[in-house]
Order: C-alpha cells, then sequence, then structure tokens
C-alpha cells in the first residue's frame, strides 16, 4: 500500500514520541525502561563551522574491554546550547595510543571519579595521571557539578531536559556510536543498565564539566579541520 506524506505524518503522529524510532526505523524498543525519549531527529544538526567565542570541551570514559570513549563538545553560552561534535570509541587500546589519536584535540578533557584510581594492569598510577603524561590536556579534578556532586540520575536528567528543549544538539555523520548508545540506554526494573554506555558517559562529563571549557583561542592557535579520520571500535 502506498501512503502519501500526509498520511505518514497522521500514523506518525498518533505514536508517542519515544516509539517513534521503532515504528519508522525499526529501533529495538526498550518499552518504559528506555532512558531517552526525544525523537533523535529533534537533536541532529548539519555541521557548520566553530564560532570562535564558543567553549570547547571534551569528555572521555576509560575503558578496555569494553571501549574507551572519546567525545568533543561545543558550549553556546549566549543561548546555552550544548553540541556534541564528534565521538570515537577505541578497544584494547593504551592510553598512548589513545593519544595518538587525539593530540589533535587541544581542548581540556573531563573525566570520571574513577580515573583517580583505576590503572591498567602494571601500570602503577591512575589512568587520569596516565592520559596526562601521555599529553592529553586532562582537568586537574574529576568530573563535578558545580555543587560537587557526580549523581549519574542528576546528569542524565540534565541531558534529558536539554534535548527535550532543544539545547542538546548532535553533528550528524560524526556521532553514530553515540546515537546507537542513545537508541538502546535502558534501565531494567528502575535500574540504569550500565552497559554500551561509553560515549553517552563522555559526553555527561563533558556537560558536568562545561565551565572548565575554554575558547579555541585561550589555549591554542591551532585550528584542525573538523573532517577528522573517522575512527570506530577496533
Amino acid at each position: 500500500m502506498h501512503y502519501s506524506e500526509e498520511d505518514k505524518a497522521r500514523i506518525l503522529a498518533q505514536y508517542p514520541e519515544h516509539e517513534r524510532d521503532t515504528r519508522t526505523k525499526g529501533v529495538p524498543a526498550m518499552g518504559s525502561g528506555r532512558v531517552f525519549l526525544v525523537d533523535e531527529a529533534k537533536l541532529l544538526v548539519d555541521h557548520f563551522e566553530y564560532p570562535s567565542h564558543w567553549v570547547q570541551i571534551a569528555g572521555c570514559d576509560f575503558g578496555w574491554d569494553h571501549p574507551a570513549a572519546f567525545v568533543e563538545c561545543w558550549w553556546d553560552r549566549d543561548l546555552d546550547i550544548f553540541y556534541v561534535v564528534r565521538t570515537f570509541r577505541f578497544r584494547h587500546m593504551t592510553p598512548h595510543q589513545h593519544v595518538e589519536r587525539l593530540r589533535h584535540w587541544k581542548m581540556p578533557f573531563a573525566w570520571p571519579a574513577d580515573g583517580g584510581r583505576q590503572t591498567l594492569e602494571g601500570a602503577g598510577e591512575p589512568l587520569a595521571t596516565q592520559y596526562r603524561k601521555a599529553g592529553l590536556n586532562m582537568l586537574w579534578e574529576h568530573a563535578t557539578f558545580e555543587d560537587g556532586g557526580v549523581s549519574v540520575e542528576a546528569g542524565l536528567a540534565e541531558m534529558h531536559d536539554r534535548m527535550a528543549g532543544g539545547r542538546w544538539k548532535i553533528f550528524k555523520g560524526q556521532n553514530n556510536e553515540w546515537l546507537e548508545e542513545y537508541r538502546l540506554y535502558h534501565r531494567k526494573d528502575g535500574l540504569l543498565v550500565k552497559e554500551n554506555d561509553d560515549a553517552l558517559s563522555a559526553s555527561r562529563y563533558a556537560l558536568m564539566m562545561k565551565r572548565s571549557g575554554k575558547t579555541a583561542a585561550a589555549y591554542s592557535r591551532f585550528r584542525r579541520p573538523l573532517e577528522y579520520p573517522k575512527i570506530g571500535i577496533a
């Protein structure tokens, strides 16, 4: 049966927003347990040139068997809109190997509290220290909200509120891993299923520490192109 565009729009409007991807794109449904309920189409924006007065900050989530994730973000302070610009995930790679692929990222990196105590086997020092020594611009303290809190639920709530209010945007084409996690992130029996959430977590840390971000002019005169080579999970 052929449906006109008007018919498609009318049928789609009958479904709750968080079910539309399942109905139209085959995204697996998580029922009432899905964490993010905003249609991802509302989040996506085309690439544009970095505005020099915007803040840049990156977030990272450490990993070995599960991927390590690194996310570049921009913050438009005037409109309070947070942009996820590009996402990389790597598996079974050391801090030095990560830094070799990210050394053009001059912006500060936000990182989780466990980075102050986790070590790769035999490394003998915290992961955040290893990345800092390898040359990544790590913030000196782990990610917190301005009041010092580190609540995951508070971070997810802010992310969702921003998405629903048009203040969280995703660049098309360079965040496929982030979007994969977005579609599947869910709860079971009321609890977060902490799997396949590495890029989401990295972006949450960046959001928490947006106050520590810098404009490009503040930390470097070097301008790298947005079209950085795409590297997925090894």
